[in-house]
């Protein structure tokens, strides 16, 4: 049985203790701790110069409340002062200029608007190009201040909402096809000549066409025929007037009135039934039937 006998040390006297074999140091010592004061010295310095670049960066680009630089931002969208160049494209709803002053797109190549819809498919594009402006879309359309259409453009018809469409050229307006006007008029010192070169020319209108010149002649010229047709109605000649000085068929030359006549011949203009005009010496009465032959 083993027992235990502990010591009371009395006044007076001193009990000394057993040293400690083992001893343990507590923290980082040595070449550690050299290596965390380096590393905490070295995220200092980047702290300091991050720092100090996003105060450079912040003075350099003008970085405010209300915006960056020359761009502010305001209740009505971005506010951009002076020029500004875009690398990329431009997505926008609405671009316009200040009130006071006017807005400048400036390109080396060419500025090109897109106008996209909901699939993102192209529906609108206007190019503006070194040699020419192209514009691509369903409807081309140019509106006054006020709203009026003054031109419009598709794939059906041309449509001018002007009152008066002026045409400046020397060599006038060329038509390849069809014109529908109610009326054609030229300034008033100024010619109006109407001209097919190399086919016919045909004026045509539901209730009749009418051709004036307030001063002047009125020239109707052609290589071959000129037709002068009403389908229901009549054909007038009002004037002081009527001369064909150019109407001549052959009248037998055996006709004793022809040479007895004076220096002065009066003819009479006679009619044939499918509409062909021919002279007849002028008689005391109608002659038409002596030269009816004419008509065959």
């Amino acid at each position: 049985m083993v027992r235990e006998q502990y010591t009371t040390p009395s006044q007076g006297t001193t009990v000394e203790r057993p040293e400690n074999q083992y001893v343990y140091n507590i923290g980082i010592y040595g070449w550690r701790k050299r290596c965390l004061y380096l590393f905490v010295l070295l995220l200092l310095i980047i702290l300091v110069v991050n720092f100090a670049l996003t105060i450079w960066i912040l003075k350099v680009m003008w970085f405010s409340p209300s915006g960056m630089g020359h761009l502010r931002v305001t209740s009505e969208g971005l506010r951009l002062e002076g020029e500004s160049e875009f690398l990329y494209p431009l997505y926008a709803k609405e671009i316009h200029s200040r009130v006071d002053d006017s807005l400048l797109l400036h390109s080396s190549q060419n500025i090109t608007v897109n106008a996209r819809n909901s699939d993102g498919h192209i529906t609108g594009r206007l190019t503006v190009g070194p040699n020419a402006i192209e514009t691509h879309g369903q409807q081309f359309q140019i509106n006054s201040a006020n709203g009026k259409m003054l031109f419009s453009v598709d794939e059906q018809e041309v449509l001018v909402g002007t009152d008066k469409l002026r045409v400046t050229g020397p060599q006038g307006a060329l038509f390849e096809h069809s014109v529908e006007t109610p009326l054609v008029r030229a300034d008033s010192s100024k010619q109006l000549r109407l001209e097919s070169p190399t086919r016919s020319l045909s004026i045509d209108a539901p209730k009749g066409v009418h051709i004036k010149a307030q001063a002047g002649n009125i020239e109707v010229l052609s290589q071959q025929d000129i037709k002068l047709q009403s389908s229901d109605g009549m054909l007038i000649l009002d004037a002081e007037t009527v001369r064909l000085p150019k109407l001549s068929l052959p009248i037998p030359p055996s006709d004793s009135r022809r040479n007895s006549g004076g220096s002065q011949e009066l003819y009479e203009i006679c009619v044939c039934p499918d509409g062909k005009l021919y002279l007849s010496v002028a008689g005391y009465g109608s002659t038409c039937q002596e030269y009816s032959r004419d008509c065959q």
